[in-house]
C-alpha cells in the first residue's frame, strides 16, 4: 500500500497501536502457569474492545487471534493447552484489522531467568531489527534492508531464518512488496516509494537457518533446532526516515 491521504495514515496509526497495546498487554501477563490459550485470550480482548479484528483469522482462518510460539516453535504458534514455564522463550505475534487497514508487529520475550545466551539474542534482536529501520527512506532500496541486517548478523555470529522474510501491509495483511528479505537477497531490486507500507521482521537465530513445518499446518520451527527470535514493526517510509506504525502508548 501507498498512503496517500492523511485519513489512511490515521488509520494506519489506529489500527498499529492497538497491535502494540495488545502484545504489551500480553507481556505483561506472561508468568510461569500461564497458558497459551489464556494469554490469546487477553490479546483478542484487548483487539476487540478497541473495535479491531484478528488479522489471522479475518484473513486465513487461523485458530487463535495471535500467533504465540515457544522455545523451539519459531513462527504461527497456535495458542492451546500448552503451560509457560520459567526460563520459556516466547515470540508473540499480532496483527489486526480495523475500518478496512492492518497492522502487524511481534516481539520476543524470555520468561526469567533467562541465559546469558538468551539475553544477548533478546538484546541483538531488538539491535537487528533497528538495523533494518535504519536503512527505510523514500528512494532508498529494499535490498538496503537486508544486507544491513545480514552485516550485523554475520558480525555478532548470528543466523538468519532464510525462509520467512517481511511483506507489505495495509489495505491486506499480505500485500505488494511481496517477500522483502531481511537477509542478503541480490536479486532485489525494488526501491523504497514515498509513502510505502511494509514490515521488517528479521528472525535472529543462534543456529537456525530455515523455517520447517511441523505437526499441525501452521507451526513452523527452526532448522537446525536452535533458539530464534523476532522483532517486527510495521513502517511507512518516508522522505526523511521511517516512520514507525506499531508503537504503544
Amino acid at each position: 500500500m501507498i498512503v496517500t491521504t492523511d485519513e489512511e495514515l490515521q488509520k494506519l496509526k489506529d489500527i498499529g497501536r492497538i497491535c502494540a497495546e495488545a502484545i504489551k498487554t500480553m507481556s505483561e501477563a506472561l508468568e510461569p502457569g500461564i497458558t497459551t490459550r489464556e494469554l490469546d485470550v487477553i490479546g483478542r480482548k484487548v483487539l476487540e474492545d478497541a473495535g479491531a479484528q484478528s488479522a489471522p483469522e479475518f484473513c486465513y482462518q487461523f485458530p487463535g487471534a495471535t500467533c504465540i510460539s515457544v522455545n523451539e516453535e519459531v513462527a504461527h504458534g497456535i495458542p492451546g493447552d500448552r503451560v509457560i514455564k520459567a526460563g520459556d522463550l516466547v515470540n508473540i505475534d499480532v496483527s489486526g484489522v480495523k475500518d478496512g487497514f492492518f497492522g502487524d508487529t511481534g516481539q520476543s520475550f524470555i520468561v526469567p531467568p533467562g541465559t546469558t545466551k538468551t539475553e544477548r539474542l533478546l538484546r541483538d534482536g531488538k539491535r537487528a531489527l533497528w538495523v533494518g529501520l535504519n536503512q527505510v527512506k523514500a528512494g532508498n532500496k529494499l535490498a538496503g534492508i537486508g544486507n544491513a541486517i545480514g552485516a550485523f548478523a554475520k558480525k555478532n555470529r548470528y543466523t538468519l531464518i532464510a525462509n520467512l522474510a517481511s511483506h507489505g501491509v495495509g489495505r491486506s495483511l499480505h500485500e505488494e512488496p511481496k517477500e522483502l528479505s531481511t537477509w542478503p537477497d541480490p536479486d532485489e531490486t525494488r526501491i523504497m516509494e514515498d509513502g510505502l507500507v511494509f514490515t521488517i521482521e528479521p528472525f535472529l537465530s543462534l543456529g537456525g537457518q530455515w523455517a520447517e513445518d511441523g505437526g499441525d499446518p501452521w507451526t513452523l520451527y527452526s532448522d537446525p533446532k536452535a533458539p530464534t527470535v523476532q522483532f517486527e514493526h510495521t513502517v511507512v517510509a518516508t522522505k526523511s526516515g521511517p516512520l514507525i506504525l506499531t508503537m504503544a502508548d
